[in-house]
């Protein structure tokens, strides 16, 4: 009945959910859709992790490029604008 492989691609990884029995009744069919959709989950979790970690990897770096902007326009001379 089940017998297709879904794959989840992404740079790093490639996960794989492949229905190694085919359900024989509807709580068999019920427990495999259950593990599929927690192991969707699972990587969808992981991925926007990973995205709110570059974020925030992302604003420290622009805070530090501001700092940096300041402290060479401080050294030049220039005054900064009032924000």
């Amino acid at each position: 009945m089940v017998d297709e492989k879904i794959e989840m691609n992404n740079d790093n990884e490639t996960y794989t959910a492949t229905g190694s029995s085919d359900p024989q009744n509807l709580q068999e069919l019920t427990q495999y859709v259950q593990n599929l959709l927690e192991s969707i989950q699972i990587k969808f979790q992981n991925m926007s992790d990973q995205i709110l970690s570059r974020i925030d990897e992302m604003g420290n770096r622009i805070d530090d490029l501001e700092k940096n902007i300041g402290d060479l326009m401080t050294q030049a001379g220039v005054e900064g604008t009032e924000k």
